[in-house]
């Protein structure tokens, strides 16, 4: 199921992010920088079943069901499990007694990713590269 993912995508509208890097601790400069970058996203699935999540500053491989470990971006090591729910890759992620989650979802021909902390949602839509 997680076969559907598979590609390269390219973000294309990004909503409430800025709010949510703040809600997570992340300072003035670095969310500036973070909110004009337009990454792109390459999924892949091994042989094994294992997902491969690739950004141009991290690379991140799991599988389903399995906690796994994380060094975000903003330097927070973080202990990861993603579920397939309904068809959406919902990954929680905790760290120092906190906790938030990030919603992967296809939605007609994008992929909208959820980005939730607290009462925070930050929502981001990727297009399908050719």
């Amino acid at each position: 199921m997680a076969e559907k993912f598979v590609g390269t995508w390219k973000l294309v509208k990004s909503e409430n992010f800025e709010d949510y890097l703040k809600e997570l601790g992340v300072g003035f400069a670095k969310r500036q920088i973070a909110c004009k970058v337009k990454p792109s996203m390459t999924i892949s699935v091994d042989a094994d079943g294992t997902i491969n999540v690739q950004t141009e500053r991290k690379d991140m491989k799991f599988k389903l069901n399995e906690e796994f470990e994380v060094t975000t971006g903003d330097d927070r090591k973080t202990k990861n499990v993603v579920k397939l729910d309904n068809g959406v890759l919902v990954q929680r992620q905790t760290w120092e007694g906190k906790e938030m989650t990030i919603e992967r979802e296809l939605v007609s021909d994008k992929l909208v990713t959820k980005l939730k902390i607290g009462e925070v949602v930050a929502v981001r839509t990727f297009e399908k590269e050719a």
